[in-house]
């Protein structure tokens, strides 16, 4: 009797063992799927966009899509997983991205009061007809990184992937312009800036918007101290895309890992 409690006693220990061994590699291919999927789903909208001189307002009048964007047929069930954005939203949204870009070359040091001006989204993106809050993706093939892009560097977002800082360039690229993305590191499940660390000098990043796709070249990586914030600025004449993580200082405490990159 003994024995069989002894030996069922050590096969649950043997297999809570494995499951602690291959929860992490096992949960983090599932979020590196999740987040390949994100990117695989924004370039099929890209694809598709639709430039009929309608927008999402005048399709969702006429029944054509439901409220989050989907197509639906006349009794309104949806006949598409994917959704449908109009050439005519995203053309508003370039524009008024370009003025928001604009306004920081003039005001940037005076929004930028503390870390929770970084937390509300620059835009929202309801308003363009755009619902699952993506602006776009990054991806770094050295690396095998491909990760949605959000507005807004809240918790909310930076449990999804890379979170864009509000207050510091949207990544459409252009002069004196600098994107600012955070990631988490050690989130358990999914690996978004995990592996930034492993960037090096020269290698390839790419920005993925509505309008095409933006090259970049990392030309420098340091380690700074969570008030030492000078490299999220614009810088005169660059056009920039600065990524952030947090990195242990040794001590208990967090320190914030940059890799800068200047468009090719």
């Amino acid at each position: 009797m003994w024995k069989k409690i002894i030996i069922v006693f050590a096969s649950i220990l043997i297999l809570t063992g494995l499951g602690f061994l291959l929860f992490p590699p096992i949960s983090n291919f599932i979020g590196n799927q999740i987040a390949n999927s994100e990117a695989d789903k924004f370039d099929t909208i890209v694809e598709n966009v639709v430039d009929n001189g309608k927008s999402y307002e005048d399709a969702l009048k006429d029944k054509e899509i439901d409220e989050e964007g989907y197509p639906v047929d006349t009794d309104g069930n949806r006949t598409s997983d994917t959704p449908v954005y109009y050439k005519k939203d995203l053309d508003r949204l370039l524009k008024d991205s370009r003025e928001y870009n604009e306004n920081l070359k003039e005001n940037q040091s005076s929004l930028l009061v503390d870390e929770y001006a970084y937390s509300v989204p620059s835009l929202n993106l309801k308003n363009y007809g755009i619902y699952n809050g993506i602006y776009g993706y990054v991806s770094a093939p050295t690396i095998n990184m491909r990760l949605p892009i959000y507005l807004g560097a809240n918790n909310a977002n930076m449990s999804y992937g890379a979170a864009h800082l509000t207050y510091t360039s949207l990544p459409i690229g252009g002069d004196t312009t600098n994107t600012v993305l955070a990631g988490h590191t050690g989130y358990v499940g999914r690996i978004f800036f995990d592996n930034l660390r492993n960037l090096k000098i020269g290698d390839t990043v790419t920005l993925h918007n509505y309008w095409g796709s933006l090259d970049y070249r990392v030309t420098e990586t340091k380690v700074c101290l969570e008030n030492e914030t000078q490299d999220v600025f614009l810088k005169e004449g660059k056009d920039l895309l600065t990524m952030i993580t947090c990195i242990s200082d040794g001590h208990g405490g967090f320190n914030r890992y940059y890799v800068i990159c200047e468009r090719k």
